[in-house]
């Protein structure tokens, strides 16, 4: 197939020639900048993705906050697969499948907690935190049939960058630092918003939608929507955020960056892309009372660096496949079904900050990303538009060609506006590039 026709068939006629689906040319249905519409509906492609990006390469299962304790832990699904992020006695990062090797039965139900032994429901067998095998109730009848040091819980590969936790069930994975490349130096600019405390995680609320999990995905450096999607909340906000966020489809210094590995990031206030340099603009008016409380008990500085974090970073950081950095918050998605997903959204904060700065951060969270807020609602709603128009048309191409001819390279990435659809088509270069790959 010749991608560069395709792509001019497609600007004159509503259908592209039908591409056959086999599974062993899922690569033909991305184009340069242009995606077949199957991938949100096909059942048969979901199925190819979870084998071959959740559960063969690194996902993100944990902020490190989260299993700050010994002996903490959290559960979670990678692709279809049952795991357990713990830390150990030892302070030690491990994931393992949640799954008993007697008769295969999950050893832990609890979303999280704190836990010293894993004990299976059904047979009783126990695990440490860091899935040694240490209890079978009644040993009679296992003499000489049962090793316990083979038998402890299966680990993965886990990795962790800046706070932020993955886990891979390939044990041929290159490296996590390798597979971030170009992002890290982001990572560290997004936890530069905890104006010199530790980034925690605060909360997190989650709900699910019928629709494909890579809409979401899109949407972390889709600039384009702003204006549109979101015009509710650029009315209900005080004018400062309202011009700031609305300035993205005017303004020649916000920007797409590409990273590597389908990673992208997408600037929407170039003022703080890097927080630990000081501001162009004065602090916003709607801070005037946290600073008053700050003032109270802490020095100038502090309330300065403080003000100037509160509301975190000017940018979306996308993490191919399953997490975003955005602005303040985190999102994760957990794919569920073809057409059903799990989103998380997470709160974050100031680890032993001010009680007046994270409860600042909270009401900037519960505005746009909270479950009332007027950002999830609208985005929402908008990718179930998509997953149900998508239904429409077969193999109609979707298109990801807003700012193609205007993007250049940038070193060895590339650049575009922050409305285009550079963090798109980078992500599906990353999709072609791993489904491709046997």
């Amino acid at each position: 197939m010749r991608l560069r026709e395709e792509h001019v068939s497609r600007q004159s006629q509503p259908r592209r020639r039908r591409v056959r689906l086999d599974l062993d040319s899922l690569p033909a249905l991305v184009g340069p900048d242009w995606i077949d519409g199957r991938l949100y509906t096909c059942a048969d492609i979901f199925e190819r993705e979870i084998e071959r990006i959740f559960e063969g390469g690194w996902v993100w299962v944990a902020h490190e906050s989260e299993v700050a304790q010994a002996r903490s832990f959290k559960t979670l699904a990678i692709g279809r697969q049952p795991v357990i992020v713990t830390r150990t006695d030892k302070g030690e990062l491990v994931t393992m499948l949640n799954r008993c090797r007697h008769r295969a039965a999950t050893v832990c139900q609890a979303e999280r907690g704190h836990a010293s032994r894993f004990v299976c429901a059904y047979h009783g067998w126990s695990y440490t935190p860091e899935g040694r095998l240490v209890g079978v109730p009644q040993p009679e009848g296992y003499e000489g049939v049962l090793d316990r040091s083979a038998l402890g819980l299966k680990t993965l590969r886990t990795e962790s960058y800046g706070g932020l936790v993955f886990a891979s069930l390939n044990d041929a994975v290159a490296p996590l630092s390798d597979y971030l490349a170009d992002a890290k130096p982001w990572i560290d600019r997004f936890n530069r918003q905890a104006a010199g405390y530790p980034l925690v995680v605060l909360g997190d609320h989650r709900f699910q939608f019928e629709g494909n999990w890579k809409i979401p995905m899109e949407n972390t450096t889709d600039g384009y929507h702003l204006p549109v999607v979101h015009n509710s909340y650029l009315r209900f906000v005080e004018s400062e955020t309202s011009d700031r966020l609305a300035s993205v489809m005017a303004s020649d210094e916000l920007y797409c960056l590409t990273l590597g590995n389908g990673h992208s990031v997408g600037i929407f206030d170039a003022d703080a892309i890097d927080l630990d340099l000081p501001s162009r603009k004065p602090v916003p008016k709607h801070y005037e009372q946290l600073a008053r409380e700050l003032s109270g008990s802490l020095p100038t500085a502090d309330v300065a660096r403080i003000l100037r974090a509160v509301g975190g970073v000017g940018f979306n950081l996308n993490i191919f496949p399953n997490i975003a950095l955005s602005g303040a918050f985190l999102r994760e998605l957990r794919p569920l079904g073809v057409d059903r997903t799990e989103v998380r959204h997470i709160a974050l904060g100031m680890g032993g900050g001010p009680a007046a700065a994270n409860r600042a951060r909270l009401r900037i969270h519960e505005q746009f990303q909270g479950p009332a807020g007027l950002g999830s609602s609208d985005d929402r709603e908008a990718w179930e538009r998509v997953a149900r128009g998508a239904r429409a048309g077969g193999d109609m191409a979707v298109l990801l060609n807003r700012g193609v001819n205007r993007e250049r390279a940038a070193g060895n990435a590339r650049r575009a506006h922050a409305t285009d659809e550079l963090g798109m088509r980078a992500a599906y270069a990353r999709w072609r590039e791993v489904m491709a790959d046997a």
